[in-house]
């Protein structure tokens, strides 16, 4: 197994607000994290960063490709495999998982009379779970993006998805109903990493645990 500590992040919200906390444990990207290159060094010669999809992030680093990886609750919610440990709440990219359906159904709608609902959602694996936990039947459509378009063109009477502010909901004339879960991203790390690499894994970890209580 190589010395080198590879980290498994994603563009976006998540990779900007981890570099921070990165950074006060001492490892930064050489190379521009805005850049095409997927492998990035950093100021530390043993540790390099891949930049991958959001929802790869756990596959990854459960089959050994990433030592440790950033990703969100959700994400990790949702996968189904092992070989990882969670082992930091960064305390970023905050927000909350949620049930949502039009306000004219909302007006008059009761969910502890639910009994079988038709929901658009990428979270298929949470969603079942979820419901199944409240004896409700679910008929569950899987998409990829503009979850609140579902309800308005009919394909769907409620969706499950991530909320931030609500300003997407309410521009498209949805209301939160039910709340799934807080959402914050999470560090974790391969089983076989935590064992082979223990210190070097642990060094990190205290460095990024430190950051991230200096700031709450």
């Amino acid at each position: 197994m190589s010395s080198t500590l590879t980290i498994a992040l994603s563009k976006g919200r998540i990779l900007e607000d981890t570099l921070p906390l990165l950074a006060e444990a001492g490892v930064e990207p050489v190379d521009d994290p805005a850049s095409r290159k997927l492998i990035l060094d950093t100021t530390r010669p043993d540790v390099k960063l891949v930049i991958i999809r959001a929802a790869d992030v756990p596959t990854y680093v459960q089959f050994g490709a990433a030592d440790l990886g950033v990703a969100g609750k959700d994400v990790l919610m949702e996968y189904e495999g092992n070989g990882l440990y969670e082992l930091l709440d960064l305390q970023i990219a905050k927000c909350r998982l949620a049930v949502a359906e039009p306000a004219g159904l909302a007006a008059s709608d009761d969910p502890q009379k639910w009994t079988r609902l038709r929901i658009a959602t990428k979270y298929i694996n949470i969603t079942k779970r979820h419901f199944a936990a409240k004896g409700i039947q679910t008929d569950i459509i899987k998409l990829y993006g503009s979850m609140e378009l579902a309800p308005l063109a009919g394909l769907s009477d409620r969706i499950v998805d991530l909320v931030s502010t609500g300003a997407t909901l309410k521009a498209n004339g949805l209301v939160e109903v039910e709340h799934i879960a807080d959402i914050s991203s999470r560090l974790v790390v391969n089983k076989a990493s935590m064992k082979m690499k223990s210190a070097a894994v642990k060094a990190l970890v205290a460095g990024m645990r430190t950051a991230v209580e200096s700031r709450a």
